[in-house]
């Protein structure tokens, strides 16, 4: 069977892991081949709310096999946490029976966070994450197919130990990294996760071969991407499609359909150019009808009309075979509603995303307008998401103005939109019927 992978079309937040949730009744892994605990998905099933930032979003379903990718940095104590958390709330333990976590997968340490702490100019999330690739690309990271080595090795640990202390005083912070913790935490990483630690690579080509159907849930979005992001201001893994089959430890043939998510609108965390950003009354309402503070972090979102160039650029880059539009609910009550289909630039009119951060800025939105709806209670939504769904009505039950929004996203963009999401809840959700 093939690979299905989720992307991020956006900066990141535009609802994967509400996707994932749904998509994983239906197959039998579910796979985070980047990023670390930078990222946040959240799950929300009636009245619980299940935030998560490295266990995949497939854990809310029990005969669903988890995979902690290759490509993935893994902070080992957050991680304890979320499964801590996780077993208060269920009672469940999927470490010991459907977690697996990737050998090639390099883990965060003290010493990452401390230096990542220091960063005052991209807004990163300060979880260890960039210093973590970092040492992953100069060859000097620690992964989890090293720890049982390294051991008790008194050489490896003077050494990395001193590269560590050496650095922190370069870059002026304040702590430092003491040998005997730094062995501490490598025994106490491989007694709690040395049963786990496997090949998942090659778990996951065999149960394609045997037919199983895998999910790739991506983190972050497209514009944070390392590569087609807008750089510096992004994180520091490839976030897009190439990287799926990559980070999973698979080859590329397996993936044959590509869900970008899309927000009916556009969000962003942290600093970096923003062309659509709202300034005004709108940008509050976007704000707070449609709760945008970070699943990680708890910061504010930055919140603007949706962006095609953005879009185009994308789906460029990623090839999506359909899109789910999420939050549609939020533009309710909102009239006109505005879409981004280029920018100006020095006084010219371009239709692309410029790859220098200091253009991008300096680039002043074209927009075009499109009639509002009304605005819908969370449960008005819901009701109606049921009744689309078990009638078989899709898109048709939804207000005039919010269908033609959808098919002008579909014009614009070329691909199909195959579900939107009007409210937080799983099943509200409205799944297109022709």
């Amino acid at each position: 069977m093939p690979a299905t992978v989720v992307l991020g079309a956006q900066w990141g937040d535009e609802g994967k892991g509400k996707l994932v949730d749904r998509l994983a009744g239906d197959v039998s892994w579910v796979v985070r081949f980047q990023g670390g605990n930078n990222a946040g998905h959240t799950v929300v099933l009636g009245d619980r709310v299940i935030k998560l930032h490295l266990l995949p979003s497939g854990i809310t379903r029990p005969d669903c096999n988890l995979v902690l990718g290759d490509g993935m940095v893994i902070d080992p104590w957050v991680l304890q946490q979320e499964l801590d958390n996780w077993k208060t709330e269920t009672g469940e333990e999927p470490l010991n029976d459907r977690l697996f976590i990737s050998e090639r997968a390099h883990i965060i340490l003290p010493f990452h966070r401390l230096v990542d702490g220091l960063d005052k100019k991209i807004g990163t999330t300060g979880r260890g994450i960039g210093p973590t690739y970092a040492d992953k690309i100069n060859r000097i990271g620690l992964r989890f197919a090293e720890v049982a080595e390294v051991i008790g090795d008194s050489e490896w640990l003077a050494s990395t130990t001193s590269r560590m202390n050496h650095i922190l005083e370069m870059v002026g912070a304040e702590g430092r990294i003491e040998e005997a913790e730094l062995a501490s935490d490598v025994k106490w990483i491989h007694a709690t996760y040395n049963h786990a630690i496997t090949n998942t690579g090659l778990m996951l080509d065999n149960a394609l071969k045997l037919g199983e159907n895998v999910l790739l849930e991506g983190a972050q979005g497209c514009l944070l991407d390392i590569d087609q992001g807008t750089y510096p201001f992004v994180t520091s893994s490839v976030t897009s499609r190439g990287n799926s089959s990559h980070g999973a430890g698979i080859h590329p043939g397996h993936v044959d359909s590509v869900i970008g998510i899309v927000k009916a609108y556009t969000t962003r965390v942290g600093a970096g150019p923003f062309p659509t950003e709202l300034f005004d009354e709108v940008g509050e309402h976007l704000t707070e009808i449609g709760h945008e503070f970070g699943t990680t972090t708890g910061r504010r979102r930055r919140c603007g009309w949706l962006d095609m160039v953005v879009l185009r650029h994308a789906n460029r880059v990623n090839g999506f075979t359909e899109l789910c539009l999420t939050k549609l609910d939020v533009l309710g009550g909102l009239d006109p509603l505005q879409i981004c289909v280029g920018y100006e630039l020095d006084g010219k009119e371009i239709h692309e995303l410029p790859a220098c951060s200091a253009a991008l800025e300096r680039c002043k939105p074209v927009l075009i307008e499109m009639p509002g709806f009304p605005e819908i209670s969370l449960m008005e939504w819901l009701d109606i998401a049921n009744k689309a769904n078990s009638e078989g009505l899709g898109y048709s039950a939804l207000p005039s103005a919010a269908q033609a929004y959808i098919r002008h996203i579909e014009k614009l963009l070329g691909v199909p939109v195959t579900s939107v999401g009007v409210g937080p809840d799983r099943d509200a959700t409205i799944e297109k019927t022709d």
